[in-house]
């Protein structure tokens, strides 16, 4: 049951304002197009889900009717939800654009990778391994991704142009000043930044421009019927990798996933919403971060992410 003051904030969010979402869309292609100017050799992250989404269509905006000035990069764990791939490779081949494939399956076979059970540990931070080499082969100097400082207390450290040293290791005591709109791009061989156009978003405001650009999304963001396994307050999806516990039960719900990644360690939600303005409805008024309420590798520590980010991951 919402209240009065919880309805008016969701009517709020269904009629955004459109100067401020011009702001924030303007200020992502100013930073893309500094991309492209001063780095040598970028690439953008690109991996179907609905950040990413959102920067093909600032991409597309700073730069068609030409060819993006950059391939697409995604590091496939191999324990990804296939809607999500199938979703990827469908958006790359509508844009006729160049996809690289980093394949955590692929470190494993070099032994840059190393777990217990490779079928069915989870592979979510092996991916820093497999984005550094592919940063390493490719000689990127800058990697653009859809983080957002309101995800996660370390990524809220970061600068939109964030450095990198030549371990592509992160630092948030070495960062540089970002004042102004300016940003200082020079690297070092080996070194690279990341770069995070829509840093100042919010959850609330992709999915505002999600409708507002009536962008297409994986179907598994809306809500749908799925066997899931309530475990320590989430609902963790039934499948090969999370199979239930001795003395579990698995129900059957309505969910969506606020956000995706590797199977491993995502969850799903409990929602009714099967369109993006009844999302948007519900943004409005959660007050759980979405990896908060949805990611089982950011619960093992208060310092979890900040330790992988630290180590290369994204």
């Amino acid at each position: 049951m919402t209240t009065a003051v919880e309805t008016d904030f969701i009517e709020q969010a269904l009629n955004a304002s459109s100067r401020h979402l011009d702001w924030l869309e303007s200020e992502a292609i100013h930073i893309m197009r500094e991309v492209a100017a001063e780095c040598a050799n970028p690439a953008l992250l690109f991996s179907g889900g609905k950040d990413s989404v959102v920067l093909l269509r600032i991409a597309e905006k700073a730069f068609r009717p030409g060819k993006f000035p950059f391939p697409l990069v995604h590091v496939d764990t191999g324990h990804n939800f296939p809607e999500v791939i199938t979703f990827r490779d469908q958006r790359v081949a509508e844009l006729g654009e160049r996809l690289i494939v980093g394949s955590v399956e692929d470190s494993i076979r070099r032994g840059t990778v190393r777990l217990r059970n490779p079928l069915t540990d989870s592979r979510n931070a092996a991916q820093a391994v497999t984005l550094l080499e592919t940063i390493a082969t490719h000689q990127f100097d800058a990697c653009i991704g859809g983080a957002r400082r309101d995800e996660e207390k370390a990524r809220a450290k970061e600068r939109i142009f964030s450095f990198r040293d030549e371990f592509g290791q992160w630092n948030p005591k070495a960062q540089r000043p970002e004042l102004w709109d300016l940003y200082n791009t020079r690297v070092h061989p080996g070194e690279n930044m990341r770069v995070f156009p829509i840093s100042n978003w919010t959850e609330l405001d992709v999915w505002q421009y999600i409708g507002r650009e009536k962008l297409a999304l994986p179907p598994i963001y809306f809500a749908h019927q799925r066997d899931v396994i309530p475990r320590n307050g989430m609902l963790i999806p039934l499948t090969d990798l999370t199979p239930a516990l001795e003395g579990e039960k698995v129900e059957s719900q309505m969910v969506r996933f606020r956000t995706v990644g590797d199977i491993s360690c995502t969850c799903p939600v409990a929602s009714e919403a099967s369109n993006v303005a009844a999302i948007i409805a519900e943004t409005a008024i959660t007050q759980i971060t979405e990896r908060g309420a949805t990611r089982t590798d950011d619960q093992t520590s208060e310092a979890s992410m900040e330790k992988r980010k630290k180590a290369g991951y994204f």
